[in-house]
């Protein structure tokens, strides 16, 4: 049995975080409160990196300097949670801090290419979709994110900030780009999930590749390249308070690297795909450097707040997710778990640990209050402010029911699920039928079905799923009608 407080709230906490000599007492209340006006906010949302490939996870493969020193400066949560386990859905929850099922973005966004000639349409999808070979037929997945959301950007705007984001966006076409969804700037973020080569020229006339980032160096990486256009927004806008959302494609395939960076990575006990991969981890590693180089160099590290995290496990093959079961995609922890730090001089205690699980939808509540914003009346917010928290040495309860994943579509076997956590219970619903009960305190790697021998549990905590899915408006699978059985 996987004993995960102990090693990873132990031997983690004392091991890795006593070489930077940050084992230290509570702040004083004066230094909790030494914050003058409104904090920077840098939010990194580094695409399908796993749970466990950072170094200060505990990893002893990758190397992150650099992310391991935000680690040792500010708080490190165990139990985080993209709230999906692919990528347009938590992006949407990000953005907005609301459930993907309430948002209706539920799976990944099909980009202008992978459409072919199918033009954008006038309106987002109603119908329900499924061939005769399923038992369900299942909600369709929007083309975008509907304006009528309101963004972190869109809510910071009225207290003056100024905001850009650098990166992924994959939440629709040209009409749905950020500037359309609040954003002062916009570099490279557009329709398409992956980048066609993270080398210059970087584009392919199929992708429509977003050409902002000109001039360029012939050969550069695009990681770097992303870096490199953070630091620039930070040093062009010093004197006003600034959001940058900072969101690179990688680690998201195609599995590319810089040949020499790749060769520190050869092992015999992993293939050339996992040092290609390793390799793309330290390029967002170097860029996660510069920004926080950038912030001292401009004075502006001590009123920066930075949260660090990935829109979704790690996609099993390029990278190991272990001791978590599965990945990218997938209802077990690999898919959903995720690395979080957040760093705030004079808020945040250096090197502390948290245990409670928090999710993607967390983040916007969290902006708000700390930026001072009101969230618009009217607008059902289901994520919670973990600023209580970060000011408690990760000791503050949030003392929140549950926390919910909904992913009504046929992606990966054995079909359409939704999810509860409820303290240390994980319930998996499988539309097709059937459920899945684990106490991930004994059993993080999720090997033990408890389903059939805790029947009350299972019935109490599908009542409280399917309770909180119709107070959002989830979209549920329905029978379908047409469906031949291979069995017949």
């Amino acid at each position: 049995m996987f004993q995960y407080r102990s090693i990873v709230r132990k031997w983690l906490f004392l091991a890795f975080f006593s070489s930077f000599g940050v084992i230290q007492g509570p702040l004083r209340s004066a230094e909790t409160s030494n914050l003058v006006g409104q904090p920077n906010i840098v939010l990194i949302l580094v695409d399908d990196l796993g749970w466990m490939d950072l170094s200060c996870q505990g990893s002893d493969y990758f190397r992150t300097p650099n992310i391991d020193r935000l680690a040792a400066q500010g708080m490190r949560f165990t139990d985080a949670y993209a709230a999906c386990a692919v990528c347009s859905p938590t992006r949407a929850a990000v953005m907005t801090g609301r459930w993907p099922g309430r948002v209706g973005v539920t799976d990944w966004i099909r980009a202008r290419f992978q459409r072919g000639s199918q033009p954008t349409p006038s309106k987002t999808r109603t119908e329900y979709v499924g061939g005769n070979n399923r038992k369900l037929l299942c909600p369709p997945n929007p083309f975008w994110m509907e304006h009528e959301e309101t963004t972190i950007a869109e809510l910071l705007k009225p207290k003056g900030y100024v905001s850009c984001h650098i990166g992924k966006w994959h939440l629709g076409d040209p009409a749905w780009y950020p500037q359309r969804q609040g954003f002062d700037l916009n570099i490279a973020g557009c329709d398409i999930g992956q980048p066609p080569s993270y080398f210059d020229p970087y584009n392919h006339p199929r992708y429509n590749f977003d050409k902002q980032m000109m001039p360029r160096k012939q050969g550069e990486f695009l990681t770097h390249r992303e870096g490199h256009e953070a630091k620039q927004f930070i040093e062009q806008n010093r004197s006003k308070p600034f959001f940058l959302s900072y969101w690179p494609y990688a680690v998201h395939t195609p599995i590319q690297a810089i040949e020499q960076v790749a060769a520190k990575y050869v092992r015999p006990d992993k293939s050339a795909n996992n040092a290609k991969y390793a390799a793309m981890v330290e390029s967002v590693d170097d860029a996660v450097g510069m920004i926080m180089d950038t912030l001292k160099e401009t004075g502006l590290v001590e009123q920066t707040l930075v949260i660090f995290t990935s829109d979704n496990g790690g996609l099993k093959g390029p990278t190991d997710n272990s001791p978590l079961r599965s990945g990218k995609g997938y209802a077990y922890e690999g898919g959903i778990r995720v690395p979080l730090i957040v760093r705030w001089p004079g808020v945040i205690r250096p090197g502390t640990i948290s245990n409670e699980p928090v999710s993607s939808v967390d983040y916007l509540p969290s902006i708000a209050e700390a930026a001072g914003c009101d969230i618009p009346t009217g607008r059902d917010i289901d994520g919670t402010s973990l600023l209580s928290l970060l000011k408690s040495d990760g000791q503050q309860s949030l003392n929140r029911s549950a926390i919910y994943w909904h992913f009504p579509h046929y992606r990966h076997s054995p079909g359409p699920y939704s999810i509860i956590r409820s303290g240390d219970w994980k319930l998996i619903k499988w539309y097709e039928g059937g459920f899945e009960l684990y106490n991930l305190k004994d059993d993080l790697s999720e090997r033990t079905n408890l389903a059939n021998e805790m029947a009350l549990k299972v019935k109490e905590l599908d009542r409280q799923l399917t309770s909180e899915l119709s107070r959002i408006g989830a979209k549920i699978p329905i029978p379908n009608p047409n469906y031949v059985s291979k069995s017949k």
